[in-house]
């Protein structure tokens, strides 16, 4: 038996289960190494089992390495890597050289390249998808996706043209986000959900139920340093194991483990192309555990003994992928803050008179007609009527409200951190509609972004707005 197939895009047949080489950094932590030749070899032995798909980044270690050594040996299988940019100017030249660089390493374009980006504040995360959707056209890449995008951004990238094929993202019964707007949204527009995290870095598996919370010393592995801490976030150690006492229960009942009945919860959504299941090359291997996956399937009275296990727990905060880009910032590093500062940012301020900064976007208009992006004097800041203009002067989204929400309220964040302020310092807002029932899309992104800092905000429907837009949107923050 193999496990079976599913399409992720025209032409694009996988195993629902891929197999993730995430483990190879943390086995080559610390110095050690790890015998790429025989990782190429267990590689061949999953392909030849049907587990024929695999998913790296340039960052995992050697992972690219060995699967080019994999492929390079006649490996026959499904590549899935990831280009991981520092933010900054995303040109024509920068894109074909970080994206070329896997395609060194493993010989020969993968069968699916994905994008991280880092902060959406800085735009040229689009440049970046634009170019990679060039080289696809060109033939020089196969098939592209995103990981860790949230439903708004992930929207934004489609609505301009991005062929995206998948979003890979985390997605179990410890975090459950991906089962909400993303769902609706992929659903809706033929983008396939790549889950990862399904067995919480091992803690959704029959050895943890009815065991003690384990000592923070006493985690040695990155998954399960990243996956405490969501259990922590949905309610504790308790929570946790009322949850594992159900799923045992329903594992009983089908004669199959924990492990199983956790990952074929994730399978049965429909968003859900395939999920990613980690494995540590050359050290152990659950091809045959996994392959029980697809021995059974839930029905309403196991989807009602999980549901009531949930239903004691805590969501966890946020949309897909917010825990790498804000508190509580829920990966195998914790606080990522000092991180995300380092990162350049898009714009720069400069004091044109004592104690008054500004912020200039390099737009013509700003020195034509006299005036900046935004401006700081004392606490105050104050932020232009900002639209959906890229850098290159094109509209985003264009005939999409909520699209153009999200790329301007991305803008006026940039400005404001630039001149020492973040989005929970605003306090009044201005949203100007070409259409007044275009007020929902808008407001609901208003609302994601604005949702802790609850700023004083006017609505208004106007005659027109300057250019092709939809929406315009000005603020004012004051710093503590």
């Amino acid at each position: 038996m193999k496990p079976p197939r599913t399409l992720l895009a025209p032409g694009f047949e996988v195993s629902r289960i891929v197999t993730g080489l995430w483990q190879v950094a943390d086995q080559e932590r610390e110095g050690r190494g790890l015998d790429h030749a025989a990782a190429a070899a267990t590689l061949a032995e999953y392909a030849a089992a049907g587990f024929d798909a695999f998913d790296m980044a340039d960052h995992y270690g050697g992972a690219e390495d060995i699967a080019g050594l994999f492929r390079r040996q006649g490996g026959q299988a499904a590549v899935f890597t990831k280009w991981v940019p520092t933010p900054g100017p995303m040109t024509r030249d920068v894109v074909r050289e970080g994206v070329g660089r896997s395609l060194q390493r493993l010989g020969s374009a993968p069968e699916l390249m994905q994008f991280h980006w880092w902060t959406f504040r800085h735009p040229a995360w689009l440049d970046a998808l634009k170019e990679m959707a060039v080289m696809r056209a060109e033939g020089a890449l196969q098939h592209l996706g995103v990981t860790n995008f949230d439903t708004d951004h992930l929207r934004v990238a489609v609505k301009n043209g991005v062929p995206v094929a998948t979003n890979q993202l985390s997605f179990s019964l410890l975090d459950r986000r991906a089962a909400g707007d993303m769902s609706g949204f992929c659903l809706a527009n033929g983008v396939k959900l790549l889950a990862y995290g399904t067995l919480g870095g091992g803690f959704l598996s029959d050895r943890w139920v009815g065991r003690d919370e384990p000592a923070e010393a006493d985690i040695a592995d990155w998954s399960k340093m990243k996956y405490r801490r969501f259990i922590t976030a949905m309610g504790g150690w308790g929570v946790f194991q009322r949850l594992m006492s159900e799923l045992q229960a329903v594992a009983r009942r089908h004669g199959v483990s924990v492990s199983n009945v956790a990952t074929r919860w994730v399978l049965q959504h429909q968003a859900v192309g395939a999920v990613i299941i980690g494995a540590r090359l050359t050290e152990s291997e659950h091809r045959a555990d996994n392959l029980r996956l697809f021995s059974f399937a839930l029905d309403e009275e196991d989807q009602a003994r999980i549901g009531s296990a949930l239903a004691a727990s805590t969501p966890i905060p946020g949309d897909c992928g917010d825990e790498y880009r804000k508190p509580p910032y829920l990966t195998a590093a914790g606080d990522l803050s000092h991180h995300l500062e380092s990162l350049p940012r898009i714009y720069g301020a400069t004091e044109f008179r004592p104690g008054r900064l500004r912020v200039d976007s390099g737009s013509v208009w700003e020195g034509l007609c006299g005036y900046s992006r935004a401006v700081r004097v004392g606490k105050r800041i104050m932020v232009s009527g900002t639209t959906a203009t890229h850098t290159d002067g094109s509209v985003v989204c264009a005939g999409d409200p909520g699209g153009q929400a999200v790329y301007i309220l991305d803008k006026i964040a940039a400005a404001i951190e630039a001149l020492g302020g973040t989005m929970d310092d605003v306090v009044q807002t201005r949203v100007w509609l070409r259409d007044a029932s275009h007020w929902e899309p808008v407001g609901c992104v208003h609302g994601r972004v604005f949702a802790a800092a609850r700023p004083a905000n006017t609505l208004v429907e106007v005659g027109r707005l300057v250019g092709d837009y939809l929406v315009e949107i000005e603020a004012e923050a004051v710093l503590d």
